[in-house]
C-alpha cells in the first residue's frame, strides 16, 4: 500500500539543523556556506524574447529582523560545502535548485560574535519554491532586481558575491549569444 503525504506534511517534517557541536572550523574561523538564489523573470513588455527576461534574486530577513540577506550558515561535518550551502537554502529561504559552481571565499567579522568567519557562497538557480519550509515562521522572503537586493543586503561580502553572479552570468550570456548573432549577420549577408 502507498499512501501519499501532503507536502506541507512532508517538509514541516524537516528541521533546521541547531547547535555548533559540528560545526567547521579553520584556523579558528567559523566556517560558513550560502547560496545567492536566482531565477530569470519574463519582462512584462515582451514576455518571449530571451533578452527582455529579467534576472531576480531572492533574500531572506534576518532571524534577529535587523536587515537582508542571502541564505547562509554552519558548514557541517558530514557535509560537502555544495551539500551545507543547499540544505541552508532550502531551511532559510524554502527553494531548491540547482548549486553551481563557487563564487568565493570571503574572510569576515562577526557582527554579533567578536569572531573571524570564513564565508563560501554559490548560485543557487532556483527550480522549486515551497509553500512550506522550517523557518516559514521566522523569516520574510523576497525576491527583487539585483540592484534591489544590493541595497538591502546588510553584508559587503554578500554584496560582493552578487556582483561576482552577475558578472558571470553576463559573461557566460555574451558568450552564449556570439554564434546566434555571427549566424544571423552571415544570413543577412547571404540574402543580400
Amino acid at each position: 500500500m502507498v499512501a501519499l503525504i501532503p507536502q506541507e506534511n512532508m517538509v514541516a517534517a524537516l528541521v533546521s539543523r541547531t547547535g555548533r557541536h559540528m560545526q567547521r572550523y579553520r584556523k579558528g574561523h567559523r566556517q560558513v556556506v550560502g547560496c545567492i538564489p536566482y531565477r530569470y523573470k519574463a519582462s512584462k513588455q515582451t514576455p518571449l524574447k530571451n533578452d527582455a527576461q529579467e534576472l531576480e534574486v531572492l533574500v531572506i530577513s534576518s532571524q534577529k529582523g535587523k536587515g537582508m540577506l542571502f541564505p547562509k550558515g554552519g558548514w557541517e561535518l558530514d557535509e560537502s560545502k555544495e551539500g551545507a550551502a543547499e540544505r541552508e537554502t532550502l531551511e532559510e529561504a524554502g527553494v531548491r535548485g540547482l548549486v553551481e559552481r563557487e563564487l568565493g571565499k570571503w574572510i569576515f567579522k562577526s557582527k554579533s560574535h567578536d569572531s573571524q568567519y570564513e564565508g563560501y557562497m554559490f548560485p543557487l538557480l532556483v527550480q522549486e519554491q515551497l509553500d512550506f519550509w522550517p523557518e516559514k515562521n521566522l523569516r520574510q522572503r523576497v525576491w527583487m532586481s539585483v540592484e534591489e537586493a544590493s541595497e538591502v543586503c546588510q553584508h559587503w561580502w554578500m554584496k560582493e558575491a552578487l556582483d561576482r553572479l552577475v558578472s558571470r552570468l553576463t559573461t557566460q550570456q555574451q558568450k552564449d549569444q556570439g554564434p546566434v548573432l555571427k549566424s544571423r549577420k552571415e544570413n543577412l549577408i547571404a540574402c543580400l
